[in-house]
């Protein structure tokens, strides 16, 4: 029997529940509002249908580091699976949708490899569009000794068409100079700024944020080793979504997208083993 649903039946609880999804049975209908399901992200995607569902994939996999949560194996073996999964990804975007990919480096003897440019071809072999390259800076972590010790983190940001969802307006932060007009020209005397604020800017240039990590005493610190901070996809969120969407997670973790999906009024579905 095939138990896959169809689109249309992928209504959603209103107003929101959460529920912990348990594998081997039919999704239930109607969705939670948040629903975190219990086993592998492989395993949920082909359940669903092959069609466009999700407004923002966003997430952060394992890095193929050794960590508590992960089976450390050789890159390319880590890399086939992530492209599997980003295989059944790709077909299950919305042609307006974003795809997020938050990735580090993977570490081997001392030698690292920025996992970033290891994606790239297969994200470029479902000619996604990248929009940019986000260097999340942070200020902690572990130190080096015999190189410089790594303070950044790169999200990959793809979208599937060129009619893509992005509410700049939603992201923008407070001018250097809100007051500031133009002393010249035809425009003399006009503000010279967007009066709602300018394009983010936390460290330098406006594709690279700084976010404090969690760590240690961190409000949103829980026993997960390498925990996404709330900040981070808050922004990704308000950017790449408009209330109501759907976004999805596949390697949910403490389930800090469902977090912030759920202050912005988004549906969140993510998968994570939960012991």
């Amino acid at each position: 029997m095939n138990n896959t649903p169809k689109l249309s039946s992928l209504i959603f609880e209103s107003p929101p529940k959460a529920q912990i999804i348990l594998p081997g049975k039919e999704l239930p209908s109607p969705m939670p509002y948040f629903g975190i399901w219990n086993d592998d992200a492989e395993a949920f995607l082909k359940t669903l249908p092959r069609e466009p569902i999700f407004d923002l994939i966003v997430s952060s996999p394992p890095y193929n580091i050794g960590k508590s949560y992960e089976k450390r194996s050789k890159l390319s073996t880590y890399l086939q699976w992530q492209e599997r999964i980003i295989d059944e990804l790709i077909p299950r975007l919305k042609n307006t949708g974003s795809i997020c990919w938050q990735v580090g480096n993977f570490v081997d003897n001392g030698h690292i490899v920025p996992l970033d440019i290891e994606f790239a071809p297969i994200f470029k072999k479902h000619k996604l569009q990248m929009r940019n390259r986000i260097i999340w800076h942070f200020g902690h972590g572990l130190h080096s000794k015999r190189r410089f010790s790594g303070r950044y983190e790169t999200v990959m940001w793809y979208t599937k068409s060129d009619d893509y969802i992005f509410n700049l307006d939603d992201v923008r932060v407070p001018a250097k100079y809100p007051g500031k007009k133009h002393f010249k020209g035809p425009k003399a005397g006009q503000h010279s700024g967007n009066p709602l604020g300018k394009n983010p800017e936390d460290f330098w240039p406006e594709d690279v944020w700084d976010i404090p990590n969690v760590k240690s005493n961190h409000i949103e610190k829980t026993e997960h080793p390498c925990q996404f901070p709330v900040g981070l996809i808050e922004r990704l969120v308000l950017a790449t979504t408009n209330a109501g969407g759907l976004v999805f997670d596949p390697f949910a973790g403490v389930a800090s997208a469902g977090v912030a999906a759920a202050i912005h009024e988004c549906r969140f579905i993510g998968c994570e083993l939960i012991h």
